[in-house]
């Protein structure tokens, strides 16, 4: 049950107001995709193997993963405001920590911390539901959404020019400096939440959710070098089941669950999480992987292109330009045809980008078109994912199953990077480069993972008829994550 706070201090203008969350989330949003194609450079960097590396990208998607649901919760309860305070400054003391490393274990620290930020676009939402006027809600949310979608895109084209200009530390300096000067804008600007929500966390489900997923994520990364089937790896994953059981039970006995296992249940909810999975999957990877695969000397290693940095965010750019657009006109075919339909339609087509990345990688306009072709699958799907979310549940759930629909994604992220950094450097030696099939195989299982999640998109059930599912206007438009995917960034629980 939501409360009031009896003590209504001065409420600062919603212009204002959203000024400072923009500057935080365009900070988000470009420290997620600054890091994304120079992961070969970091690697070089720090002197550590690419399966290594890796997990500078798979260690903020475990760590958000665990702290999205957290900071959601925690904001309903003890104020947005101060939640999102906490939020930027986690992003910056993460981002500090990476900019200052010397090892990949200091980077990786830092990645995990900056793993808490994950919170800030749910709790700006919430923010903006909570200060701005209803008639101004939609255009918002729909301009934060919009402003993490560029800023996302940019950050992949800047990243080049500031590494080549400054260096590498520079990526996490520049977003550093702009955070603590929102976190510190946040506390003097921003009030504090009209509205609280009574509950507490459960700290066991919150230590069985974390294990479990530390269990599940780490021998999958780590199998090239420990063994398939060494004790190590089958010994985690029993223990990762294990927990897992062990947490489902824990939430379906909860008053306060971080995950509602009841809501779960709902035949729509759960098929369209198990798509949000699969396709997490395959997002997460393309974005760790192909930078590498693109920067690669075909001289040396006989694939590759040689090219910069900067041109092969470039190359990757136009994945999250057709992302976004597709993800606005997704909405009004939902609207005309359901969401089920253009789900379908969206995983059909992001099939084929991971079958020409394996098979027909050899000339650059190839890694373009399977680019262009996977935004605009990847952009439809996401939209109507949301859509579907949306319909299926009553509308007071719709944040608590949006933010679940999404952690869901950015798990199946976690997963999707380590499988497919298992994949690509399996029976590698340190110092030597991938084999070219090693890459093959990888995008090949991603196409798989897409495959699967069509399959599954099939069997989400038909809720609406077209004529009924006005899924893209105003009331449900704050839930259509369309542009917070185009660069794989993360939209949690937004629920109050």
């Amino acid at each position: 049950m939501s409360t009031t706070s009896s003590i209504e201090a001065p409420r600062t203008h919603h212009q204002a107001t959203f000024a400072v969350l923009a500057t935080a989330v365009a900070a988000y949003a470009l420290l997620q995709s600054l890091v994304i194609p120079v992961l070969p450079t970091i690697q070089a960097g720090l002197h550590t193997t690419q399966n290594t590396v890796t997990w500078v990208l798979t260690a903020y998607l475990l760590s958000a993963s665990i702290f999205t649901p957290i900071m959601g919760r925690l904001g309903d309860m003890h104020g947005k405001e101060r939640l999102f305070v906490v939020a930027v400054g986690a992003l910056a003391v993460g981002t500090l920590i990476s900019a200052l490393s010397t090892s990949i274990s200091v980077m990786i620290l830092g990645r995990v911390i900056q793993g808490i930020g994950g919170g800030v676009l749910p709790l700006a939402f919430g923010i903006i539901r909570d200060e701005f006027p209803r008639d101004k809600i939609v255009g918002a949310v729909g301009i934060i959404a919009s402003l993490t979608a560029a800023g996302a895109g940019i950050g992949i084209v800047l990243a080049g020019p500031i590494v080549d200009t400054l260096n590498w530390h520079w990526l996490f300096w520049i977003p550093m400096i702009v955070l603590a000067a929102a976190g510190i804008a946040t506390h003097l600007v921003i009030p504090e939440s009209p509205v609280r929500t009574p509950g507490k966390l459960s700290w066991l489900a919150i230590v069985l959710l974390s294990g479990w997923l530390v269990a599940l994520i780490l021998p999958i990364s780590e199998a090239p070098d420990w063994g398939w089937t060494s004790t190590k790896v089958i010994g985690l994953i029993v223990l990762a089941i294990v927990l897992a059981g062990a947490w489902v039970r824990v939430e379906s006995r909860s008053a306060n669950p971080l995950i509602d296992m009841r809501m779960m249940r709902i035949p729509a909810v759960w098929t369209t999480n198990l798509v949000a999975l699969f396709l997490g999957v395959g997002m997460y990877a393309v974005f760790a992987f192909l930078p590498e695969f693109l920067q690669t000397d075909p001289g040396t290693a006989g694939y590759g292109f040689g090219v910069s940095i900067t041109q092969s965010g470039l190359i990757l750019l136009p994945m999250s330009v057709f992302m976004f657009i597709f993800g606005t006109v997704s909405g009004r075919m939902s609207a005309k045809y359901g969401p089920k339909i253009v789900l379908v339609a969206g995983l059909a087509i992001s099939i084929l980008p991971f079958l020409i990345l394996a098979f027909a990688h050899g000339h650059k306009w190839e890694i373009l078109v399977a680019m262009v072709l996977e935004g605009i699958g990847f952009g439809l799907a996401f939209a109507a994912m949301s859509n579907l979310i949306v319909a299926a549940v009553p509308p007071e759930q719709t944040g608590v199953a949006s933010g679940m629909n999404a952690n869901i994604r950015t798990i199946g992220g976690a997963l999707g990077s380590a499988i497919m950094s298992s994949i690509v450097v399996a029976g590698v030696h340190a110092g030597q480069l991938p084999k070219e099939s090693g890459y093959t195989n990888g995008f090949t299982l991603l196409a798989a993972a897409t495959i699967v999640a069509a399959v599954a998109g099939v069997f989400v059930p038909s809720a609406l008829r077209a004529d009924e599912a006005t899924l893209a206007e105003p009331e449900t438009l704050p839930h259509v994550e369309l542009g917070l995917v185009a660069a794989g960034t993360l939209v949690g629980d937004e629920s109050e």
